[in-house]
């Protein structure tokens, strides 16, 4: 590696939950984004040479192709597979032939459990492309649109409105460790996991980010600076989707719920989004709306991250 390239590997094995990187691993990791972002070229053989097995257990767009045109920019290849991980074959046998071949594994699964197996079992770093706790990837790429979007991130205010999912979890806990105040808005019974609020209050209480649980979605957003929201019900909850469509019907981010937020506030999704359901057509249409700049830098925060586990 080049002297222009050198940069600091994440300490811990794996990416298995956001936590797994400290919190100047991860101001580190988004300076590389940025800096790859800025210039692609530098970067292209960094990974030369590496495999990297990518694991689906469920459909994906962005996920898939950011991590495919990620390894692919960066020199290295990659192989696929799709369908359940340890159903044909123990995951501890699946994970101890998966080190002898590549040099690092992406899982996109439905249960944090998995990730943490591979990872347990597995000698090579494991990425955890989203699972039914945490999503870091996503929170990733977030975190640099928002600072790409306001230049700073410490004392912004990010409101999350709907379902307390892995997406939440994982941008709370990111928000917590960079300053970033955190409210989420959801229906009774649709709450993020106690434990890892109090996990984020713990973290905030070094940076002086206050994080905010209700049920109020005009609550959440006063003064926020990005207003976040995911589909009300996820891969694995469409037999729910009728109930939930009626608890969080007054979940959805339109112009009104804008009005409580800051007047320069940004409109966030991970996509996909269905459009009249968490939020508005005229608001996802909107010039506020950086649901596709999140979307590009996921291609841009993978590369950090697998350039920090891997190069």
């Amino acid at each position: 590696m080049t002297a222009a390239l050198a940069f600091e590997k994440i300490a811990h094995p794996d990416v298995t939950k956001d936590l797994d990187y400290t919190q100047a691993e991860l101001y580190a990791i988004l300076d590389l984004a940025a800096d790859v972002k800025r210039s692609p070229a530098k970067y292209r053989s960094a990974l030369s040479g590496k495999s990297i097995a990518l694991l689906f257990e469920k459909p994906s767009l962005r996920t898939r192709m950011t991590f495919e045109l990620a390894i692919k920019q960066l020199g290295g290849f990659h192989i696929n597979y799709e369908g359940p991980i340890g159903a044909r074959e123990p995951l501890k046998d699946m994970a101890r032939n998966l080190d002898r071949w590549v040099d690092g594994i992406v899982a996109r699964t439905f249960l944090q459990k998995t990730v943490d197996g591979l990872a347990e079992w597995s000698k090579v770093p494991v990425i955890n492309a989203l699972s039914d706790l945490y999503h870091p990837c996503q929170a990733l790429a977030d975190m640099q649109t928002l600072a790409e979007h306001f230049g700073h991130l410490r004392g912004l205010k990010l409101a999350f409105i709907g379902d307390g999912n892995n997406v939440a979890n994982s941008l709370m806990l990111n928000a917590a460790r960079l300053g970033i105040d955190f409210a989420i808005a959801t229906p009774p019974k649709y709450e993020a996991s106690t434990a890892i609020v109090e996990e984020a209050r713990a973290l905030g209480s070094a940076t002086n980010s206050k994080i905010t649980v209700t049920t109020d979605p005009a609550e959440a957003a006063q003064s926020a600076h990005a207003l976040y929201t995911d589909v009300w019900a996820s891969m694995g909850a469409e037999n729910e989707a009728a109930e939930r469509r009626t608890a969080f019907a007054d979940y959805q981010i339109d112009e009104d719920l804008f009005r409580h937020a800051s007047p320069e506030a940004v409109f966030m999704h991970c996509l996909p989004a269905k459009r009249g359901e968490e939020v508005t057509n005229d608001v996802i249409e909107s010039p506020r709306s950086v649901v596709f700049d999140q979307a590009e830098n996921r291609l841009h925060a993978q590369k950090a991250l697998l350039l920090m586990l891997l190069s």
